[in-house]
């Protein structure tokens, strides 16, 4: 039988820890309402933007408008990976699996690339970058202090170097990859293709251009709206990730508390087997030593 002030202990170093995730649950449950309401107000705003925009990138792709952010047919090959992670832990497999899904795009799809070095990365998140300095992958740049205050303004200003990166032609090719909010306990891992700007595939079923009134013009509609939404849909993905790193957060913690709750019961049992244990010996003790008195 195990010793009656190591069960205590350990009895009272679980429920320290079960006040701690609790705790932790709170926060991340009131952090999360707030990141929820931001995204689920903007998603209906980029996902339309998004949806002209292809629609704007399609029909130029038959006037003699040249669209500077549609895919290039000379390019170098070069691909800039923007890996989107959180600053902190304790969030279940919301880091893991984006970082799992990143070494396999390094391993299957860029594997030419990387080879060559010409795969390159921004981590956005200290968790990403960690992980891929250990990896000893190109880092353009991080951006571990961006979620201190994750507005639009800050996000504008990492948009407008990305699109200044591939309008440059320094990178032929950028990827987001991000985990995209779904509900508290669900995030979607997701490969979102940055720059070119995409097009509708040409003779797809239900696929519709729509032809839109220009005005003023449409050079001048194309070169304020392709920017514009490029910057919606980099915010867009940062608040995502964002509500679904306190989604991710908040349901490690209850877990963690309900199987604190559960060793908590086993060892009050086994304490409680333990101390009717010793006092059942210290009985058997009294009343061998009375007997023997008797004797």
């Amino acid at each position: 039988m195990a010793n009656l002030k190591a069960i205590r202990v350990r009895l009272g170093s679980v429920k320290s820890t079960r006040q701690i995730t609790s705790a932790m649950k709170m926060v991340a449950a009131a952090k999360l309402r707030k990141a929820q309401d931001a995204i689920v107000q903007l998603r209906p705003y980029a996902d339309k933007l998004n949806e002209i925009l292809i629609g704007l990138n399609t029909a130029l792709r038959d006037t003699e408008i040249e669209n500077l952010f549609a895919e290039r047919k000379n390019s170098n090959g070069r691909v800039l990976l923007v890996v989107v992670t959180s600053n902190k832990g304790l969030c279940g497999g919301f880091n893991a699996n984006i970082l799992r899904d990143t070494r396999r795009l390094i391993a299957e799809k860029y594997s030419e690339q990387f080879r060559r070095g010409d795969l390159w990365f921004m981590p956005i998140g200290k968790k990403g970058y960690d992980a891929l300095r250990k990896l000893k992958c190109n880092i353009l740049e991080e951006h571990n202090n961006l979620y201190a205050g994750l507005t639009f303004d800050r996000t504008k200003q990492i948009a407008d170097k990305l699109m200044n990166l591939y309008l440059t032609k320094e990178y032929d090719r950028i990827e987001i990859v991000y985990n995209q909010f779904r509900n508290a306990a669900v995030q979607k891992l997701t490969e979102e293709v940055y720059l070119p700007v995409s097009t509708a595939p040409a003779g797809k079923a239900g696929s519709v251009v729509t032809d839109y009134i220009y005005e003023p013009d449409q050079v001048s509609i194309v070169s304020e709206l392709i920017p514009k939404s490029l910057r919606i849909q980099l915010y867009k993905a940062l608040l995502d990730s964002f509500a679904a790193e306190h989604g991710a957060r908040m349901t490690a913690m209850h877990q963690a508390t309900d199987n604190a709750t559960e060793l908590i019961k086993d060892l009050t049992l086994q304490y409680n087997n333990a101390r009717q244990a010793a006092i059942t010996n210290q009985l058997l003790e009294v009343v061998s030593g009375a007997e023997a008195l008797k004797g």
